[in-house]
């Protein structure tokens, strides 16, 4: 025995049909019961579309709300602005959409078909966008997990260059000679990245080629003052540079505004919020934790508390013409590129007068004793 399945019943065919029977059920009437029955139809019709209109109007109230509430708490926290930007749009299309669907049901027309309608074009409208959609998956994905944001200098897919917006498609940055390179987030969120950026302290290096005669002592003591003279260089450790860094920082903005300083801080002391009293404690309490953290830290020969970053100068390599004299130094990332050239720059010139010269290629030419003679 074949069992045969009835196809699916389809709702614009159904529809048709209720509209036939009931125009069939009016001809059967009297004008008197036609007429009662179109007007308890209007009625009823117009009493489900004030519900809807009260319905719309009170859904849209509470949609700005929830917009408005979320713009707010983002922007407290800071969060990235083109992350902002979509999820606030992704929540307005969602909540309009779900409204939507919401009046359709209350005026008695059947959702379901709307809804098939609208899944039915969603699939066809992701297969003809599927590259588009992985952008799109790929944009999302670098505004939650931030592997670079606006203002990084990043290296990807054979480009360089500062990030000048993150969109949800694709992402813009601008190279060293100011050219826009637009690439598709799909790629940049599979693929490798090199945030320069991403660290606040980098890493200099140069290779100092002097000759044979050179004393390397002389030159590696030379070199050491040229870096310990330069107070972008840092002297040992990083986490003492920052401090520093900061000290200097605090100073220049007291000198710069001292009174309007010295007004924040009043007015901060006295407009301070209920739960100011609790800050001190809980400073206290944080002092506290790291120094017991440190202390267990230098318990524990194996886990280094500071990285000594101080200037290096080795002897790198003998070449054929000259010693290649390897230099490093850490510096902020915001003076890589300064400090790059302005010590080629001081070496070239100050080398030479400290009585160091730089090799170039030569070539000793021995001539034959007969060749001499004729």
């Amino acid at each position: 025995m074949f069992q045969t399945t009835e196809p699916a019943a389809d709702p614009i065919a159904e529809e048709i049909q209720s509209g036939a029977q009931a125009l069939t059920e009016l001809k059967g009437l009297s004008v008197e019961d036609a007429i009662t029955k179109i007007a308890n139809s209007v009625v009823n019709f117009g009493f489900k579309l004030l519900i809807a209109i009260l319905v719309f109007y009170v859904g849209r109230f509470i949609i700005r709300k929830i917009y408005k509430t979320t713009l707010k708490v983002m922007t407290h926290r800071r969060m990235d602005p083109s992350l902002t930007t979509f999820v606030l749009s992704l929540i307005k299309m969602v909540l309009y959409f779900i409204l939507i669907i919401t009046i359709i049901g209350i005026l008695g027309i059947e959702t379901s078909s709307f809804i098939a309608i609208f899944a039915s074009a969603g699939v066809a409208l992701g297969m003809a966008l599927s590259g588009t959609l992985q952008n799109f998956a790929g944009g999302v994905l670098i505004l939650l997990l931030k592997p670079y944001k606006v203002g990084d200098y990043i290296e990807t897919q054979g480009y360089a260059g500062t990030v000048k917006s993150i969109q949800l498609f694709s992402t813009v940055i601008n190279t060293v000679d100011n050219k826009a390179i637009i690439i598709p987030n799909g790629g940049l969120s599979t693929g490798t990245i090199n945030n320069f950026s991403l660290e606040n302290y980098r890493r200099v290096d140069w290779t100092i080629a002097l000759s044979y005669d050179t004393d390397f002592t002389s030159a590696r003591e030379a070199i050491l003052k040229m870096l310990l003279e330069d107070d972008r260089i840092v002297r040992q450790y990083i986490e003492d540079d920052e401090r520093i860094r900061e000290e200097m920082s605090e100073k220049k903005n007291c000198e710069e505004a001292p009174e309007t300083y010295v007004e924040d801080e009043a007015s901060k002391k006295k407009n301070g919020s209920w739960f100011s009293w609790l800050r001190p404690k809980l400073r206290k309490h944080h002092e506290q934790m790291r120094n017991r953290l440190t202390d267990d830290f230098e318990m524990n020969a194996t886990i280094p508390v500071k990285i000594e970053r101080k200037p290096f100068v080795g002897l790198g390599e003998l070449a054929d013409s000259s010693i290649n004299i390897t230099v490093r130094a850490w510096t902020h990332s915001s003076n890589y590129w300064n400090v790059f050239y302005d010590f080629n720059e001081r070496f070239f010139i100050e080398l030479p007068k400290l009585g160091f010269s730089f090799p170039f290629p030569q070539l000793d030419v021995h001539l034959d004793g007969a060749l001499s003679k004729s």
